[in-house]
């Protein structure tokens, strides 16, 4: 099974202004949507249009965590949330010439109910992968990530880890399934500017060395590039109009979750993630499986000789 974790989900409150937004006036719109978000959850949606199973886990709370709850059930995703006291967030997202967000900042969560979610761990089997992505809410403690890996490893089970910074270089000697920086992350994660291919392979591999099994790196219009122990692959889809920045990462992660887990072919896998990350990216919400399963046929892969 496939879980995924969502330590601080929202509902995504995207509107789309004719104008641009002007600070201190009155600003209106026609068209809005509202989505269940969060980067573990945006995984889920996209491993259903793919046909695969994933468990969503998280905290959710309030009338905004019930939206969340109903729309996912009537996706037939299945949840197993933990239930706090505070409101789930909302997050605003503007899309006019330029994309804006104004982000929440997430409930407050008991130690209690941060336990509950460690228990749930401690029920995966070692063919189960655990995918954890996102920020935290500020009450968690700074190692929680740390504290669920842990649980994950002593069940033997496999994990992904799509976060920044701290987090992810601690999580990397656990042996991650995937680690997926994109180019801006990877040069904040080593304080450096990568100007070359040469620097791009220099700190893919060096992910690679300091433990995950496969890694990630995603380039915008430049597609992405996939860091193995068997070697490196760049990939792209054909070109298109984009339109939605966000989830494009998730959609990348449960592309390659979602196939890897049946196949073990990371080539492969790499392709069905570019697919779902480019057709997200050529839409107003998240990819769906026609999307998917169109921007697959345009994918083009190289392997990359070292140096």
């Amino acid at each position: 099974m496939i879980y995924t974790v969502t330590l601080n989900p929202s509902i995504d409150y995207v509107v789309y202004p004719e104008e641009e937004i002007k600070l201190g006036e009155l600003n209106r719109f026609e068209k809005n949507d509202k989505f269940p978000g969060g980067k573990g959850i945006n995984v889920s949606r996209i491993l259903k249009e793919l046909d695969k199973k994933s468990v969503a886990l998280g905290f959710l709370g309030g009338f905004t965590g019930e939206f969340i709850n109903s729309k996912l059930a009537e996706s037939s995703i299945e949840t197993q949330f933990i239930k706090v006291e505070e409101d789930t967030r909302i997050n605003v997202k503007i899309k006019g010439s330029s994309e804006t967000e104004i982000n929440g900042a997430g409930p407050h969560v008991d130690a209690d109910k941060q336990e509950a979610l460690l228990k749930q761990m401690d029920n995966l089997e070692s063919d189960d992968v655990v995918i954890l992505s996102g920020s935290k809410p500020s009450s968690l403690p700074d190692d929680f990530y740390q504290t669920v890996i842990g649980h994950i490893t002593e069940k033997k089970a496999s994990f992904v880890i799509d976060t920044t910074g701290k987090e992810l270089m601690e999580s990397l000697g656990s042996h991650p399934l995937l680690a997926k920086p994109n180019i801006h992350e990877l040069e904040a994660l080593y304080s450096v500017e990568i100007k070359s291919k040469d620097d791009l392979i220099h700190y893919g591999k060096d992910l690679i060395e300091k433990g995950a099994e496969h890694v990630i790196v995603s380039m915008g219009k430049d597609g992405a590039v996939l860091f193995t122990n068997q070697g490196i692959y760049q990939g792209k889809a054909e070109a298109g109009k984009l339109i939605n920045s966000v989830g494009a990462g998730d959609s990348m992660v449960a592309g390659f979750v979602g196939l890897y887990q049946d196949t073990k072919d990371a080539v492969e896998a790499f392709r069905y993630s570019l697919a779902c990350g480019s057709a997200t990216a050529f839409n107003e919400d998240l990819a769906t499986k026609e999307d998917i399963n169109k921007v697959l046929k345009t994918i083009t892969i190289e392997k990359w000789e070292e140096k």
